[in-house]
């Protein structure tokens, strides 16, 4: 009989296996589970020189995953970037930007965040003088709450040589007065005119890697899929992995499109990146795809129009970033050399060019046995809904951007009141036997990669912190174990390692996370202020202490 290296008993554990949903101690060696059950049945594991902690009737969980999250963006926000919360107002971060400004060195650009696009018109005509008052030598550029957009100032117009006479790309606006001269509101493809300017270095990524761990792990994540990696990212997380700071089981989806325009990133560069790459702990068979925009700047492809909008000009069609024949090719091109494909898609004929891609796919190269996913998926129609499982494609959903919150007022402007509270079906989608996974979005219009609030949001519909009244799409509210199971064995699956982590059972990574109680009895309200108090990857304490 193998001894126990550390158990841990007297605890109040959430297994997350269907056969032993709770347990009172579990025994660990080699960074695996021996064991969970009775206290009594797992002393027997104990030896020489077995670690025993009394958790004195504290919970364990599963470690959670989110499938979701662009991890070094959001590092590099905390680290580098202004950001004043979602509550913030424009007031507030030109009071911030002025305060930078005075301290940047000449040249050096101030990168802030969010400005919010449904409160457009309270910036004037030309939003840049607004930026210029504050910071007229410093060259500014302010993200969006979606992170679609930017406003920028003068000198930023003018370090990224954008005048009258600079065309609108692709896919983008430069937005422009009465006399044609830009006002400083850059949208989706036309960002990419700036954000070269805005790159972090190789030092400031590796820094971000670190201070992304750390928080993650201050979470109870310990595991998550980068849904937007180019090769300084991959470049960063490697070298995280390599050196044994990367306490995570991760997954990256290669960026074959960008959001921001320019062309797709080559096949050749694609399996490069996969092979150069990829690592045990990093998995890179991974693409990503953008089917259409977001709501606010209006480039999320509905079928029905927009409120407030001239419903005969309204053409979805117009608004898919990718075609459906060429997204066809894409998606059976990437299927066939070995990629999972994630798909940014909001509006419901994104969301169903999506699924017609993925049916393509598995009619011309019959079924590849890989899970495409549609990413954010908010706004399936009911007739897609059991399209996900005769497809076998995964429906990822976004909590946490869309319970009740400070962005919720600007939902409801954009979409209306009634389609809003349509958004993520959850239930319906599971009980239609779609295969669901959760994701943060972290930092695009979530202002954390917290997952309990995001488990809290799918179990109760409202703002599990109480600032924001209301529920939305109460009837699509899930219970706990369900919830909990698409942000643990479901974020496995989604990497590909079903049974190797994602549950509390003999065989399985050891991961966990101690709370204060148990999981179990909590309201919704408790576990949306849940504090971590340790975290175990591969049975090492990773944060906190036992």
């Amino acid at each position: 009989m193998r001894h126990a290296e550390t158990i841990i008993t007297n605890a109040r554990i959430t297994t997350g296996d269907p056969s032993q949903p709770r347990a009172e101690a579990v025994a660990i060696a080699g960074g695996r589970i021996l064991a969970a059950g009775t206290a009594e049945s797992v002393a027997i594991l104990s030896g020489p020189g077995t670690r025993v902690h009394d958790l004195h009737g504290r919970g364990l969980v599963p470690g959670l995953v989110d499938s979701h999250t662009h991890g070094l963006w959001g590092a590099v926000r905390d680290l580098f970037e202004i950001f004043l919360g979602f509550a913030a107002s424009h007031a507030d971060l030109l009071d911030a930007i002025a305060a930078q400004a005075g301290q940047a060195a000449p040249g050096e650009w101030i990168t802030a965040a969010p400005w919010k696009a449904h409160l457009r018109a309270g910036l004037g005509a030309r939003p840049r003088e607004r930026l210029d008052q504050v910071a007229p030598d410093r060259p500014v550029a302010v993200k969006d709450v979606t992170m679609h957009a930017l406003w920028v100032n003068s000198e930023a117009l003018r370090r990224a040589g954008i005048t009258a006479k600079t065309p609108d790309p692709d896919g983008g606006e430069i937005e422009r007065d009465e006399s044609g001269e830009p006002t400083g509101i850059l949208t989706e493809t036309a960002m990419a005119l700036v954000l070269p300017h805005l790159a972090p270095s190789p030092g400031q990524l590796a820094q971000a890697v670190r201070h992304m761990v750390a928080r993650f792990n201050g979470w109870g994540l310990t595991g998550f899929k980068e849904p937007m990696a180019f090769e300084p990212d991959l470049a960063a997380y490697a070298a995280a992995h390599d050196a044994g700071d990367l306490h995570l089981h991760m997954g990256a989806h290669l960026a074959r499109q960008s959001p921001f325009g320019g062309d797709m990133t080559p096949m050749s560069d694609m399996l490069r990146w996969r092979e150069t790459y990829g690592r045990p702990g990093l998995n890179t068979a991974y693409a990503k795809l953008f089917l259409d925009g977001v709501a606010p700047s209006h480039t999320a492809a509905f079928t029905e129009a927009y409120p407030g909008t001239d419903s005969a000009r309204h053409d979805p069609e117009a608004m898919l970033l990718l075609k459906p024949d060429a997204l066809a090719a894409e998606v059976m091109a990437l299927d066939a050399a070995g990629f999972t494909v994630k798909m940014h898609a909001v509006g419901d004929r994104a969301i169903q060019a999506g699924l017609d891609a993925i049916e393509a796919a598995r009619r011309t190269n019959g079924d590849s046995g890989l899970r495409h996913e549609i990413a954010h998926c908010p706004f399936p129609r009911a007739q897609d809904l059991p399209r996900f499982a005769a497809l076998g494609a995964v429906a990822e959903v976004s909590p946490k951007l869309w319970f009740p919150g400070p962005v919720t007022e600007g939902q409801r402007a954009v979409l209306g009141a009634e389609r809003v509270e349509r958004c993520h079906p959850i239930g319906d989608l599971l009980n239609a036997g779609a295969e669901v996974i959760y994701g943060s979005d972290w930092p695009a219009a979530s202002a954390d990669a917290n997952p309990w609030t995001g488990l809290a949001g799918m179990i109760s519909r409202r703002d599990p912190g109480g600032r924001f009244p209301g529920t939305l799409g109460a009837d699509q509210a899930i219970p706990l174990d369900t919830a909990l199971g698409l942000m643990t064995t479901g974020g496995a699956r989604a990497m590909g390692r079903e049974g190797d982590f994602g549950q509390i059972r003999a065989g399985q990574s050891a991961d966990m996370v101690m709370i204060g109680g148990d999981l179990s009895a909590m309201t919704p309200e408790d576990i949306g202020t849940t504090e971590p108090q340790a975290t175990l990857f591969r049975g090492q304490v990773v944060y906190g202490a036992l």
